[in-house]
């Protein structure tokens, strides 16, 4: 019997947006109305957080920005960070003890509204809405927060 691994309380949430500043949310699976930006934790403790960040948008949208792609240099840390308690219902993915989760910023600026590609287990629908309408869809506070950060951050 194999051991499954922990989740890393180390993240990114990654505001996709467009030059007009319209965001992209998505619908997680497995909470009915709770819309984000793409999160995703480290795979490993040493793992770049520009290549999580890259990764996770990957995997979540089907938008290639890492290395050598065409969006790699749109893809910007915003040397921002939250910290977090994690919900109840999530905790389980984490070692035992563990209840606070460290977020990095990043945004992601794309050409137009593309329409991504989900993978049905994590997300169920997406979205464009213009970016204060974005934060008030947001479920997640931090995720709100840095949404309407995004003027501040925009190219």
């Amino acid at each position: 019997m194999s051991e499954r691994p922990w989740k890393i309380p180390e993240s990114v949430l990654v505001v996709i947006h467009t030059p007009a500043l319209d965001v992209l949310l998505i619908r997680r699976a497995d909470a009915d109305d709770f819309w984000q930006s793409v999160t995703g934790s480290k795979d490993t403790e040493d793992e770049p957080l520009a290549l999580t960040a890259a990764r996770e948008v990957a995997e979540e949208t089907g938008i290639d920005c890492g290395e050598g792609s065409a969006l790699a240099a749109q893809l910007v840390d915003w040397g921002l960070e939250n910290v977090y308690e994690i919900y109840p219902r999530w905790r389980s993915r984490y070692a035992p003890g563990v209840t606070h989760n460290t977020e990095h910023l990043f945004g992601l600026c794309v050409p137009e509204r593309l329409a991504p590609t989900l993978d049905a287990r994590e997300h169920t629908h997406w979205r464009w809405l213009p970016y204060r309408d974005a934060a008030d869809a947001c479920f997640s506070p931090s995720n709100a927060e840095a949404i309407l950060l995004l003027p501040q951050f925009s190219r």
